[in-house]
């Protein structure tokens, strides 16, 4: 029994390799993936080559191992049916739908506590978009968003979609959000921001025309480092900046000489690895976990899922992200 794997392994390189498909250990389960998501940001990034080399690819995740540097095997929204366990595995396992953080292949060997089980009333398409909502439930977590805020949101990728879309279920007295392709503002409007705005505009201008003054809370989910200095803009006394996105090697010029010295501004990076320390005594993984579960199977996410691709054809999935990325919200990844 053979797997494929994808790799990277040169800037807008990619190819699928083969190896034998190993039994498992005592400990472990075999899983046959069914799906597993692009995380666009992240991915592009090291598709590009604009991912930095020596950066540990993810220390909180076992099965992403070594460094960003090509030959990459990276990925971690991977949803599959186990087919075999270990002879010190429960059997209750065989049969089970599972979600991992695990690199696109077509089979790969985990422990259980390493998977979650997926709820019967969620597909496995749907299932592959749990580790996004996950990481935008870190996004609230961590935003705290109040009764009565104003909020901003630049960057309708998935994760901006599902942060709004969890904002929306919020007492907000604005949500306005921001992205430059219009089948991603309209999505976001469906998920029920206020208005979603083309940000060729200026922003700080376009969110006060709307919502009457600066944001008490503003994220940046855009990707796109010339995004900081609008969100710092659009931002008003005593707010806070979450920024969500991943510049990788390139550098954000940010400036800090106007308003934000004086409005005393709050910036913080948010990520979904770690839960913050001041939240640790009460919430954990299995916590996080749990919630995002139930925000799976309540919001509208199959409505996120534009396109899907064999892993055979990964090439054409990244050209499509890479260089025609109005047309894609979600792209999958099937293993047939």
């Amino acid at each position: 029994m053979t797997a494929r794997t994808l790799y990277f392994t040169a800037p807008r390189t990619v190819e699928v390799r083969e190896r034998e498909s190993p039994d498992p250990d005592s400990d472990e389960l075999r899983v046959r993936t069914i799906t597993s998501a692009i995380s666009a940001g992240t991915e592009c990034l090291i598709y590009r080559g604009d991912a930095p080399t020596d950066l540990p690819a993810d220390e909180e995740l076992e099965a992403l191992d070594g460094d960003l540097s090509f030959p990459l095997s990276y990925g971690y929204a991977a949803v599959g049916e186990v087919t075999a366990v270990g002879s010190s595995v429960d059997d209750d396992w065989l049969g089970r739908q599972v979600f991992a953080y695990n690199q696109h292949e077509s089979q790969f060997l985990a422990r259980p506590d390493d998977v979650l089980p997926v709820p019967n009333d969620v597909s496995p398409r749907e299932a592959a978009l749990f580790a996004n909502l996950e990481t935008a439930v870190t996004f609230l977590l961590d935003g705290e968003p109040l009764l009565g805020e104003r909020v901003a949101v630049l960057g309708q990728g998935v994760v901006g979609l599902l942060t709004t879309a969890l904002l929306a279920q919020t007492p907000l007295e604005s949500l306005i959000t921001f992205d430059s392709y219009e089948r991603r503002r309209e999505r976001s409007e469906a998920f029920g921001a206020d208005r979603s705005l083309d940000p060729s505009r200026a922003v700080p201008d376009a969110f006060r025309d709307v919502a009457g003054d600066r944001a008490d809370l503003t994220y940046e989910l855009s990707g796109d480092p010339d995004a900081l200095d609008d969100a710092i803009a659009t931002t008003g006394f005593d707010g806070r900046v979450i920024v969500g996105s991943w510049y990788g090697t390139r550098p954000a010029t940010v400036e800090l000489g106007g308003r934000f010295h004086r409005d005393r501004l709050e910036i913080r990076s948010s990520q979904v690895s770690t839960i913050d320390p001041r939240l640790s005594g009460r919430w954990s993984r299995e916590r996080r976990h749990d919630l995002t579960w139930k925000w799976l199977q309540r919001l509208d996410v199959a409505s996120l899922l534009t396109h899907e691709f064999p892993l055979t054809e990964a090439d054409d999935a990244y050209e499509l992200l890479e260089d025609r990325p109005s047309e894609a919200i979600q792209v999958l990844f099937t293993y047939e």
